[in-house]
């Protein structure tokens, strides 16, 4: 695969922030100066996402080019399931807050170095997740933290979106109180009846490592292990003390945290069944149950200079 791929670029610019037009034309400068072919596709209030993406998915395949990702991680994800849908290659510019799936596969923040390292990087394979048909690049979740993520944007509107504001939203939400999950857990050969305030599933290795899970050495091979995590019920101070442990890169060691290795599973609830919330790369969505983690059948095509290796953070 050629690496001077014509560029399709999704960027949000609804927000109208100063920051967003300055990357746009330093993405675009950059581009130019290496007389790299590219087209801009824009989400704002008169063009949502789903739209955009679209446009920019038939443009690329039109072009025989590469489909871009420019923005945070819902830009990202939905992306990167519109390329992997259509078998294209992908490049990612982020400007995220936490930007793990960019850290991992050390693409920096700054959007001239993260278009030169575009420019420069050539198609690799990566693992990515799903959740029912829906793809995920980094986590989904159930229970606790889709409830995490929701007050986590409304602080966000409020006060700004910076990782100390997403920390204090969840503290704020663990003491408002929680419902514990009541579900049933299968890998196909055994069911667990669980009951857990949240079950967390893991396709990043960066992310993994950073909260102390084992598994991210599993997911860091890159071969369709993803990572799972339940929390055993539990009050609202033990559950301050496993925030902490995660902080501090310690949840692996926790007796209340639960976190295995697997390719698939099936999470059936007990006593419903109406849709559930589930959280998927930082954005809420509706699923009918059962809900089925798994490995996605094949890889998406990443244009990249490189990931990371296990202990090395590219910050």
């Amino acid at each position: 695969m050629p690496n001077d791929l014509p560029l399709s670029i999704v960027m949000n610019a609804g927000s109208g922030r100063g920051d967003s037009d300055a990357a746009r034309e330093v993405i675009r400068g950059t581009l130019e100066a290496a007389r790299r072919p590219h087209q801009f596709f824009l989400i704002d209030d008169d063009n949502p996402i789903d739209d955009v993406i679209a446009r920019a998915t038939a443009h690329a395949k039109q072009q025989g080019g590469a489909l871009v990702a420019s923005g945070g991680d819902g830009t990202i994800n939905g992306v990167a399931g519109s390329a992997w849908r259509e078998q294209l290659p992908m490049g990612v510019l982020p400007q995220g807050t936490f930007n793990f799936f960019g850290r991992t596969h050390n693409i920096p923040a700054d959007p001239r170095e993260a278009t030169e390292g575009l420019l420069r990087g050539t198609p690799r394979n990566v693992q990515v997740g799903m959740v029912n048909d829906r793809l995920f690049l980094v986590n989904g979740s159930l229970g606790l933290y889709p409830q995490v993520l929701e007050d986590r944007e409304a602080w966000k509107q409020r006060f700004g979106r910076h990782r100390l504001v997403a920390l204090w939203s969840g503290l704020a939400t663990m003491m408002r109180g929680y419902r514990s999950l009541r579900i049933e857990v299968s890998d196909g050969s055994r069911t667990r009846h669980v009951r857990t305030p949240t079950l967390f599933v893991g396709n990043n290795a960066l992310q993994l490592e950073k909260i102390g899970l084992p598994e991210a050495a599993d997911v860091f091979r890159n071969d369709g292990t993803l990572a799972g995590l339940v929390l055993k019920p539990i009050g609202k101070l033990t559950m301050l003390g496993l925030i902490l442990r995660g902080a501090l890169g310690k949840l692996g060691d926790a007796e209340n945290a639960v976190s295995f290795p697997f390719r698939e599973i099936t999470v059936t609830p007990k006593h419903r069944r109406e849709p559930f919330k589930v959280a998927v790369d930082g954005e809420i969505i509706q699923l009918d149950p059962p809900i089925v983690f798994r490995s996605a059948p094949r890889p998406l095509v990443l244009i990249t200079e490189g990931s990371r290796q296990p202990g090395e953070d590219p910050g």
